[in-house]
C-alpha cells in the first residue's frame, strides 16, 4: 500500500494541453445535449401542419422533459457519486442520444413523448456530471475559465438549433429532417463521453487527478436551515426560468404568425437570447463583483421582463426586436447575479442541496408553465390569421415576471435589514 501511494504521489500534474482536451470533449457533450432539448422549436409549425399537433402537445414535449429531470434531479447526485464521473458522463450522454433517435425516428406523438422523457432523464444529470469531472480536473486552476468556456459551447447548442433553419434549410420542407438532424448532433453527447472515458483512464495510470468532490444532491434533513433570503431566490428561479424557456420554445412559431417573420428571420432572432447569454453573462459577472449590489440587479433583471413581453402584443403593431433585446439583457444578468449568491445564503456544507432544490423547483415551474401556455394558445386560436390568439401567453409570461420582480425586491429589503448577508457589499460575507 505504501508503495502504491508513493507512486501515486511521484506522477505528475496532466499537461495544460491535456486539461483543455477533457474540457473539449466533456462540452461537446453539453453541446449536443442543448442540441436536442431546443430542437422542437424550429419545427413547431411543422409539427402543426403536417403531423396536426395542438400547441398543448407541442409544448407537452417539453414539459415530458422536465418531468423526467425532476425524478432523475432526486438520484442524479447519488449515482455519479456511486460510479464515477467517467461512468456517468456515458451514461447519461447515451441516454441524450438515444432520445435524440427516438423522438426522430416516428410521427407517432407517444414516440416523440418517450423520447423527451428519455432525454430529461439523460441531460439534466448529465449536466451535473460534466460540472463534477471540470470540479476534478480544474479545482485550484483554471476552474473558471473552464466553467465559462463550457457553458459558452454548451449555448452553442442552442444557438445552432435557432440558426439551423438558415443554416441547414432544404431540410426545413417537412419535420421529420430536421429531428434527424438533432439526432446525429446529439449523437456528440455520446461521442464526447468516450473520448473523455478514453482520455481520464489514460490519465489514471500517468498523472495525479484531483478529487471530484460531492455532487449537488437533495438532503432532506438540509431543508430547514435555509432562511428567508434563500427562498426569495429560489422563487426568482422559478418565476424567471418559467417566463423564458417555454416563451423560447414557441418564439419562432409566435414570431412566423405574429410578425409574418419567415423560418429563417424568426430563428435568427430567437438566437439572440443565447447569444446574448455567451457574451453578456460574463461581462455582468465581472460588474457585480466589481460594485455589488446583488440583489438591486435582480430586481432591475426582474423589471425588464415584464414590458419586454407586453411589448410583443400583436394589437401594439410593434417590431419585436427592442423586446427580444430586452429579454436579452435579462437572460444574461439574473443568471450572472443569482447562481453565484446562492453560495453566500446557503453554508458550504448544505450548498449541493440547495443547487439541487433549486434545479428541482425550476423544472417543476417550467413543467407548470408549458402545460399552461399550450391550451391558452389553442383556445385562443393563436396562428397567422389570428394573431392576437397569443395574448394569453404573453400575459402569462408578463405575470410571471411581476412575481419574480415580488421576490427579487422581497430579497433586497431583507438584505438592507438586520438579517442580511452582505449581498450589496463588493465582498459579502462569508
Amino acid at each position: 500500500m505504501a508503495t502504491s501511494n508513493a507512486q501515486a504521489i511521484s506522477r505528475p500534474q496532466p499537461s495544460v494541453t491535456y486539461r483543455w482536451m477533457i474540457l473539449f470533449f466533456v462540452s461537446l457533450t453539453m453541446f449536443g445535449n442543448y442540441y436536442l432539448y431546443d430542437s422542437i422549436a424550429p419545427v413547431a409549425d411543422l409539427l402543426k401542419s403536417q403531423l396536426h399537433f395542438t400547441d398543448q402537445m407541442i409544448d407537452r414535449l417539453y414539459s415530458f422533459y422536465s418531468y423526467a429531470a425532476v425524478a432523475t434531479l432526486l438520484i442524479g447526485g447519488i449515482i455519479i457519486d456511486r460510479i464515477g464521473t467517467k461512468k456517468a458522463i456515458t451514461l447519461f450522454g447515451s441516454a441524450c442520444a438515444i432520445a435524440g433517435v427516438v423522438t426522430a425516428i416516428s410521427g407517432d406523438y407517444h414516440t416523440m413523448l418517450a423520447g423527451r422523457f428519455i432525454l430529461g432523464f439523460g441531460a439534466e444529470s448529465l449536466i451535473a456530471a460534466v460540472t463534477t469531472a471540470l470540479a476534478k480536473w480544474f479545482k485550484g486552476k483554471e476552474i473558471g475559465l473552464a466553467f465559462g468556456i463550457n457553458l459558452t459551447i454548451a449555448r452553442l447548442g442552442s444557438l445552432g438549433t435557432d440558426w439551423s433553419p438558415r443554416l441547414a434549410g432544404r431540410l426545413y420542407s417537412n419535420w421529420h429532417d430536421p429531428l434527424w438532424l438533432a439526432a446525429i448532433i446529439g449523437g456528440f453527447c455520446l461521442f464526447g463521453a468516450i473520448v473523455y472515458w478514453i482520455l481520464e483512464a489514460a490519465a489514471e495510470k500517468k498523472y495525479v487527478i484531483g478529487e471530484a468532490g460531492s455532487t449537488d444532491k437533495l438532503v432532506l434533513k438540509d431543508l430547514v436551515a435555509f432562511d428567508r433570503s434563500f427562498w426569495y431566490v429560489t422563487g426568482l428561479c422559478l418565476t424567471f426560468y418559467a417566463a423564458i424557456f417555454p416563451f423560447r420554445a414557441f418564439a419562432i412559431k409566435f414570431f412566423q404568425d405574429a410578425f409574418n417573420m419567415p423560418r429563417e428571420a424568426a430563428g435568427r432572432l430567437n438566437g439572440i437570447l443565447p447569444m446574448a447569454a455567451m457574451i453578456a453573462t460574463p461581462l455582468f459577472g465581472l460588474l457585480i463583483d466589481k460594485v455589488g449590489k446583488r440583489a438591486l440587479f435582480m430586481a432591475v433583471g426582474s423589471l425588464i421582463i415584464v414590458p419586454a413581453y407586453l411589448l410583443m402584443l400583436p394589437s401594439l403593431n410593434m417590431r419585436p426586436y427592442l423586446s427580444v433585446a430586452l429579454i436579452g439583457v435579462s437572460f444574461s444578468l439574473i443568471p450572472a447575479v443569482m447562481w453565484p449568491s446562492v453560495a453566500y445564503i446557503v453554508d458550504e456544507k448544505k450548498l449541493g442541496t440547495a443547487y439541487a432544490l433549486m434545479g428541482l423547483i425550476q423544472q417543476i415551474g417550467v413543467a407548470a408553465i408549458f402545460e399552461l401556455i399550450g391550451p391558452l394558445n389553442d383556445r385562443g386560436g393563436a396562428s397567422a390569421a389570428n394573431p392576437s390568439g397569443y395574448n394569453g401567453m404573453l400575459y402569462l409570461v408578463s405575470a410571471l415576471g411581476f412575481l419574480g420582480l415580488f421576490f427579487s425586491f422581497m430579497l433586497w429589503k431583507t438584505e438592507r435589514g438586520p438579517h442580511a448577508h452582505g449581498l450589496d457589499n463588493v465582498k459579502p460575507k462569508a
